[in-house]
């Protein structure tokens, strides 16, 4: 791809501003770090930090038959969503493996939904949608609103404090996995109690004319409470340690969420949808491969995706994703292995630069927020 086909953000000028190094990133020309992952993702763990998230997508979901539309082609119960509360979810193929994760909110005042894709399967997931709808026949509008609306995220325990100083709205009072309307910094804007980092704070879809404004306006609130410009790095490092999964990591056509651990966002009892057959028959049988989550116990490298991961240099699986974690201050990694090898405690091997390395399982998540900023 050559750098007159990718895409840039609104805020693309002020990355640069800030002097982040950019890279090509599933499309789009984005800040990967600002002043280095380590200090970006300790910023997001004990104070604040304010993610350019406008690579991601956004498709409207209406009419009158928007929830059966969605209830056909995702996994979890969308019928049990209340206005204005989103849930994860799924877009699954009809083999049971997986085109991509997305969150669906279910609008605050209005009949319809909105669906939050990953911006490297934008274009796909798009035309799986349409493509779906014209074959269930329903009365169901999708429009992607991708080139409406920004998204910028503001993640840490001084997340919602700093939000708060924009907006005479009890923004605050919206519980997480919610989302509702507010005017902030004088712009109205969708905002959700959502985020991919394990901590507290919102994610903002302001009209993406207006993204610079917000942005603006919370880099400026948060000054004095630690807020930092956060690039894509420790976006990885964050979300890893709080095991949230990465599409074309821990997710991918070929793997079941009964193999990811996102089986839990499965509902089999609600009817049909695509995939159902194949995702009941693997957790009747039980899954083949397992993900699990490890920690380096010899002094390596750190793991990275498809290192091979073995148990007595046998290979039985690779490696997800894999990072030093500053939280920890260890070497962790996710792995899918064999079902049978899987097992906190149990023993891995990892293959890094040639050599097999020791690491064990260990329980996930691997970082939980605590609730003392709350």
């Amino acid at each position: 791809m050559t750098d007159e086909s990718l895409k840039r953000t609104p805020l693309y000028d002020r990355h640069q501003a800030l002097g982040a190094k950019i890279i090509p990133f599933a499309g789009f020309e984005m800040p990967v770090q600002y002043v280095g992952i380590i200090a970006e993702h300790n910023a997001v763990r004990n104070e604040a930090g304010i993610f350019d998230i406008g690579h991601m997508g956004q498709v409207d979901v209406d009419g009158p038959q928007a929830l059966e539309f969605l209830q056909a082609i995702t996994p979890n119960d969308v019928s049990k969503l209340e206005p204005g509360q989103a849930h994860y979810s799924m877009l699954p193929n009809p083999e049971g493996g997986l085109l991509d994760d997305i969150l669906i909110y279910r609008n605050p005042n209005a009949d319809g939904y909105m669906v939050v894709i990953n911006a490297a399967n934008h274009d796909r997931d798009v035309a799986w949608m349409l493509q779906q709808k014209d074959a269930l026949g329903l009365d169901v509008s999708v429009r992607d609103v991708s080139d409406v609306l920004g998204m910028i995220a503001i993640q840490g325990p001084n997340a919602v404090e700093i939000t708060r100083k924009l907006t005479s709205e009890p923004i605050d009072e919206i519980p997480y996995y919610w989302w509702g309307t507010a005017t902030i910094a004088g712009v109205p804007t969708r905002i959700g109690r959502t985020g991919y980092t394990g901590e507290d704070g919102f994610e903002l879809f302001p009209p993406i004319e207006q993204s610079g404004v917000i942005w603006d306006a919370l880099m400026a609130a948060g000054q004095d409470l630690g807020l930092q410009p956060i690039g894509l790095g420790a976006r990885d490092t964050l979300r890893l340690e709080a095991r949230m999964p990465l599409y074309g990591q821990e997710l991918g056509e070929d793997i079941s969420p009964f193999e990811a651990g996102t089986g839990w966002a499965v509902k089999l009892d609600k009817g049909d949808f695509i995939g159902r057959d194949k995702m009941a028959e693997v957790k009747a049988n039980g899954p083949k491969r397992k993900a699990v989550g490890f920690r380096m116990t010899e002094r390596s490298g750190a793991p990275r995706t498809h290192y091979p991961v073995g148990i007595d240099g046998k290979v039985v699986g690779e490696v997800t994703s894999g990072a030093f974690s500053p939280t920890l201050g260890e070497n962790i990694g996710l792995a899918l292995i064999e079902a049978e090898y899987a097992g906190v405690g149990k023993p891995l091997q990892v293959e890094i630069r040639g050599k097999w390395m020791q690491a064990e399982q260990i329980k996930m998540p691997f970082y939980k927020r605590s609730d003392k900023h709350s």
